[in-house]
C-alpha cells in the first residue's frame, strides 16, 4: 500500500469511508477486485467501482461531434460491462454494498477525484518494474491511500 503526500491540509483520516475500485471492465485485475471486495467487507463500507472508457476511435471521425445518441449507446455498453465484470462477486459477496460509477474520463483523473472522499483507493499493478504514467499520476494526484494490487 502506499500512502501519497497530501498537504495536512488536505488529509483526513477517513477509514470508514467507501472503498474506490479502480476497475478495467473488459479485464479485470481478479487479485484487485478481490482485495477490494474483501477490504470493504471487513470495514463495513461501501465499495465503489469506477471504470472510466473514452470514445470509439471513429467518433474522431464524425464531422459535427458526436451525437446525444451515440454517447449514451456507448456508455450503456460500458455500463453494462462493468455490471457484468461484478456479477460473479456480488453474487460472492452479497453483503458488500457496491456502487457502479462509470466515468468518460481518464482513469488516473477518474480515481484521483474520488479519492477525495475515499479511505482507499484499490488498482491491480503488472508485474513491470516501473509504474507506468496512468499508475504515476494516480500516486501523483490520490488524496487517500493506494493499495496497489500484483495481478
Amino acid at each position: 500500500m502506499l500512502v501519497p503526500e497530501v498537504p495536512a491540509a488536505q488529509r483526513s483520516a477517513r477509514p470508514s469511508a467507501e472503498i474506490v475500485l479502480g476497475v478495467d471492465a473488459r479485464e479485470p485485475a481478479r487479485a484487485a477486485v478481490g482485495f477490494a471486495f474483501a477490504t470493504a467487507r471487513m470495514r463495513g463500507v461501501r465499495l465503489r467501482a469506477v471504470h472510466s472508457w473514452r470514445f470509439p476511435f471513429r467518433a474522431a471521425e464524425l464531422p459535427f461531434g458526436v451525437p446525444e445518441e451515440d454517447r449514451a449507446t456507448w456508455e450503456d455498453h460500458e455500463v453494462q460491462l462493468l455490471a457484468d465484470a461484478l456479477r460473479p462477486w456480488r453474487e460472492k459477496h452479497t453483503d458488500v454494498h457496491v456502487l457502479e460509477d462509470v466515468r468518460l474520463l481518464p482513469p488516473a483523473r477518474a480515481l484521483s477525484r474520488r479519492s477525495a472522499s475515499a479511505g482507499l483507493v484499490v488498482v491491480g499493478r503488472s508485474s513491470e518494474r516501473e509504474p507506468g504514467p496512468t499508475l504515476r499520476a494516480l500516486l501523483a494526484e490520490a488524496l487517500c491511500p493506494v493499495a496497489l494490487v500484483p495481478t
